[in-house]
């Protein structure tokens, strides 16, 4: 086709050509889901940018912050609930006292278990929430309810709704990315990272940090020499003056912005993402911090350590996930809390920590929040002899950084850890204290779907003031 003929083709109808009209159907669709537009900040923001550390599979408060000397008291009475809860995967067990060791820390004197004793040393720059609670106990559900504040799939995540109101903050990566656990993805798979009904920009970019590429596709095959920069430029040009066609006859719409826009974000990674992705760069004794050089922290630290890059290159929202979905390799400790919650603790704590201390001495801590949280708890009830069942009566999360109230908390579980007994918080009231930091009301985030103004909260939530500095 001589494209110079046809001076009024649009990029609507050439599509609509090549592709039979299912290309046009597809740029319909897309451009029809990319309608979105910045949200103003409500009030003076004090964080700009968020990490959020994922526990797949429901750590176990009682055994890591919330130390409960009334289990070692009852251990091995049968007190738990006579018929088995839904959720749960067996009958309750006896009381089964933590195996491990617990110390107070810093000044705020925070009880920490000795599985984690580099995160014990940061207690007092921490604010912990100690009754967050959920609306089940099964890890899918639980999983979208603590990223996007329902149980069912389809709705956005909270780095969607982020990325959706404040949009990028650099133009040469995305608003929103997530680095998953090098043994697979979370439960719900790639759903915890949906955009939902937002459009399809704002979901999370999910970067393989183990492979030589992260990013797939790109950056073409060796194999395919054809796909050289020239061939770039003469495809880029095309379906630029394609667009300016379609701009001119469709003044006001701005949905094709959106598509530009992600054509010209993938161009600039080119350039922007292996320098970022590349934390080799970093000096041996940064990445000696994170635990890069040892087996058991490798992965996760050389995560952290990605997060840090990515936020420092004003990336608006990083997730980093610990542990892949299934009943191994991840803190669903349903075995044995003895043998499997040690490594898990053992491959996270020195990273976090390394994270933590990097992200201030960087000076990143005075507008970056760390969020640090699980899909829910654990039964202080033993399960097949030293294990913990599912249990989203309570568990535990961390805030540090930007705006946060150091070495506080709110709320208490019951004298078991089993269910929330003073300020029970919710994944809404969690969602309204991040966004609050941003500068964003959760009641004036919303979005008009199937006749409904949906937010990230529901219609639940309220702003946590007592972790808040």
């Amino acid at each position: 086709m001589n494209h110079s003929e046809h001076p009024t083709l649009s990029r609507r109808n050439f599509l609509m050509n090549v592709g039979g009209g299912f290309a046009g159907l597809a740029l319909a669709q897309m451009m029809a889901n990319e309608a979105s537009a910045v949200v103003p900040f409500h009030h003076p923001p004090k964080a700009k940018r968020v990490i959020q550390l994922f526990m797949t599979g429901g750590a176990s408060p009682m055994d890591l912050f919330d130390y409960k000397p009334e289990l070692a008291r009852l251990d091995g009475q049968m007190l738990g609930p006579k018929v088995k809860p839904d959720g749960f995967v067996a009958e309750a067990g006896a009381i089964m006292k933590s195996p491990f060791e617990f110390k107070q820390h810093g000044e705020s004197g925070r009880w920490v278990s000795s599985l984690f004793p580099e995160q014990a040393k940061l207690v007092d720059e921490m604010a912990f929430l100690m009754a967050m609670t959920t609306k089940t106990n099964v890890h899918g559900p639980g999983t979208y309810m603590m990223n996007s504040g329902f149980l069912q799939p389809g709705f956005p995540c909270m780095g969607s709704w982020i990325s959706h109101a404040l949009g990028n903050i650099t133009e040469n990566l995305p608003s929103f990315v997530v680095l998953p656990d090098a043994k697979g993805l979370p439960y719900n798979q790639k759903g915890c990272f949906s955009s939902g009904f937002l459009p399809s920009v704002h979901q999370g970019t999910v970067i393989n940090a183990a492979l030589a590429q992260p990013v797939p596709d790109l950056f073409p095959e060796e194999k395919f020499g054809f796909t050289n920069s020239d061939a770039d430029h003469s495809g880029l040009s095309l379906l630029d003056k394609i667009n300016r066609v379609h701009a001119s006859t469709h003044p006001g719409d701005s949905r094709l912005d959106a598509r530009i826009a992600s054509y010209e974000l993938a161009a600039k990674m080119q350039l922007a993402a292996p320098e970022a992705f590349d934390v080799m760069k970093e000096p041996e004794h940064v990445r000696k911090a994170y635990g890069m050089e040892e087996k058991v922290t490798e992965d996760f630290g050389r995560r952290c350590l990605l997060a840090t890059r990515l936020i420092e290159r004003d990336v608006r929202f990083v997730q980093v996930w610990s542990g892949p979905q299934g009943a191994v390799a991840n803190w669903d400790n349903h075995g044995s809390i003895i043998d499997e919650l040690p490594p898990m603790a053992a491959s996270v704590d020195k990273p976090i920590a390394a994270l933590l201390r990097d992200l201030k001495s960087r000076g990143l801590d005075k507008d970056t929040l760390v969020i640090w949280t699980t899909e829910f708890g654990r039964t202080p009830f033993a399960q097949a002899g030293t294990g913990r069942d599912h249990n989203g009566g309570s568990f535990v999360t961390w805030l540090w950084g930007a705006g946060v109230e150091p070495g506080v908390s709110y709320g208490k579980s019951d004298d078991w850890g089993y269910k929330t007994e003073d300020g029970a918080t919710y994944c809404y009231d969690l969602h309204a204290t991040i966004l609050h930091l941003l500068g964003i009301d959760h009641l004036k985030l919303t979005v008009r779907k199937d006749g409904i103004d949906r937010r990230l909260t529901d219609v639940h939530g309220h702003v946590i003031d007592e972790v808040l500095s």
